[in-house]
């Protein structure tokens, strides 16, 4: 597991350093207003579900180079062609919508621009994330949020009153430069080959599994989000969703591990495989239910001060968010045990596709009763249900007794610690 600590400290200072950059760009669109703040949650929201739709790419390569040994060029070449393939056609999709639809929709203009290179950087990622190199996807993770922000000073001294069109612009235009360079690092490394469309076409139902599995889940983080605008409005949504992103903090750990692990997790050693993911569920919950009630207690203080008072009213949202989120940081462990191990992702797809139904169910019937509150319980009952079903899954392909999954390995964890300390020390 040492180079699991090593990888997870790595991976910890990465998303602390993205988390902070990334709420300083909310903090300047939370406090244009919360109209604003929900409108740039809802630009993200849809381009997050524009990049759920290549992540497969990103997963196939990963597991090309850890789970099977290969050096995949031609399949890298094939991927990035196919890529810019769909990054036109959803540029042309949004570039009609904001064109055609609602005045409320021009943001998707902006969102155009970015598209046709969008995809390069989570698919080229998964070639650093296969081979354990958690230093390059640092650099890569940490880069767009930095630019954004350099992208936002540079606005600011052109006007002073910096407004929410600038923060966009310099969001997709950072998306663009990422995505370059990116490619030319994969191409300095030897990664890209002549396209292999042979290669490709073998993965392909693989791709749109792992592709629709994302984009579903991805859907059960957001359709409350989505819901909440529609029931109740932009401002309501900006509100909400500065909830939700301060509870989604937590998943900063328990990714952390998982990406760390995620090489090993696809060790062919079923027995292998199952330990490890096992160690890393423990680690990730135990350490989230001590990080829970500090991260309400720090927005609690925080948050009307660094915003404004009208960010108070985020704050039940987030304490009845919480226990849910908490739970659902498994979730990360076991759906890289169900792809990269087991090579079988069909599962978390189905259990994400469970999960969201009963999220969208329970919203429409509790969002316009409770206001932001029903989006909140609606999303921790769909994530404790999911959870719980997920654990079952793995149980029975693992073969893992269901005393082990709830008995923890005290003196391993304080194995990991110790390492995780070390590593900390040397950072």
């Amino acid at each position: 597991m040492d180079s699991v600590a090593r990888g997870t400290v790595i991976n910890v200072c990465t998303r602390v350093l993205g988390i902070a950059l990334g709420l300083s760009i909310v903090l300047v669109t939370a406090r244009l207003g919360p109209r604003e703040q929900g409108a740039f949650a809802l630009f993200t929201a849809v381009e997050s579900a524009l990049l759920m739709l290549g992540s497969g790419f990103g997963v196939s390569l990963a597991r090309r180079v850890s789970h099977h040994g290969e050096r995949p060029v031609g399949l890298v070449g094939a991927v990035l062609v196919l890529c810019c393939g769909l990054g036109l056609a959803c540029s042309l999709a949004l570039g009609g919508v904001a064109m055609l639809g609602d005045a409320e929709l021009g943001f998707l203009g902006i969102l155009a621009w970015s598209v046709p290179i969008m995809f390069i950087t989570p698919s080229l990622s998964g070639l650093w994330l296969g081979s354990a190199r958690m230093m390059s996807l640092a650099r890569i993770n940490l880069a767009a949020p930095l630019l954004t922000l350099v992208g936002m000073g540079l606005a600011l001294v052109v006007n002073p009153a910096i407004g929410l069109q600038a923060v966009l612009w310099s969001w997709a235009a950072t998306r663009v430069l990422v995505g370059l360079a990116t490619l030319a690092a994969a191409w300095r490394q030897g990664w890209i080959g002549r396209p292999r469309f042979d290669a490709l076409s073998s993965e392909m139902r693989f791709v749109m599994v792992i592709g629709l599995t994302n984009v579903i889940g991805l859907l059960n983080y957001k359709a409350d989000l989505f819901l909440v605008e529609h029931f109740l409005g932009r401002a309501s949504t900006g509100l909400y969703s500065v909830a939700v992103m301060v509870a989604e903090l937590l998943w900063m750990v328990s990714s952390s591990v998982t990406q760390a692990a995620y090489a090993r997790i696809g060790t062919p050693d079923g027995v292998e495989a199952g330990r490890i993911t096992l160690r890393v569920i423990h680690a990730s919950l135990l350490t989230l239910m001590v990080l829970a009630p500090l991260l309400w207690l720090a927005a609690m203080v925080l948050l009307p001060r660094i915003l404004t008072a009208e960010y108070a009213a985020a704050l039940p949202v987030l304490a009845c968010l919480l226990p849910g989120v908490m739970a659902y940081g498994a979730a990360s462990a076991l759906s890289a045990y169900f792809t990269n191990h087991a090579g079988r992702p069909l599962i978390p797809a189905a259990l994400a596709g469970f999960s969201l139904v009963v999220n969208v169910v329970l919203s429409i019937l509790f969002i316009p009763r409770f206001g932001m509150m029903g989006g909140a319980i609606a999303t921790t009952a769909s994530y404790f249900a999911s959870i719980g079903v997920a654990v079952v899954v793995f149980q029975q392909i693992s073969g893992m007794p269901l005393r082990r999954l709830l008995q923890l390995d005290w003196r391993a964890m304080l194995a990991d610690l110790r390492r995780l300390g070390r590593r900390a020390q040397r950072a």
